[in-house]
């Protein structure tokens, strides 16, 4: 099943190339790069030369998946991942 803005929420985003659109700490905002792992509350986001640990439920995400750009509410994903896949 492909990924679309419908069903993101049920599939692994380990992997895919992300950005930090909004968050309520202004210094994670920007971060653009690939989810490397994720655990009930927080994403690792490499970028360039760094991770970042970020708090699902403080960010918004957009991704870019087949030319479409998709936002998704972190508290969306906010569990364990997966038990989120399952739903």
């Amino acid at each position: 099943m492909a990924i679309t803005a419908k069903n993101i929420i049920q599939h692994e985003i380990i992997g895919l190339k992300v950005q930090v659109s909004k968050a309520t700490n202004n210094s994670l905002e920007g971060i653009t790069g690939t989810i490397i792992d994720e655990t009930q509350n927080m994403l690792k986001i490499q970028s360039d030369n760094n991770t970042k640990d970020v708090l699902k439920s403080q960010v918004t995400l957009t991704f870019k998946i087949n030319g479409d750009t998709i936002e998704v509410d972190g508290k969306a994903l906010v569990g364990r991942p997966e038990d989120r896949i399952k739903k």
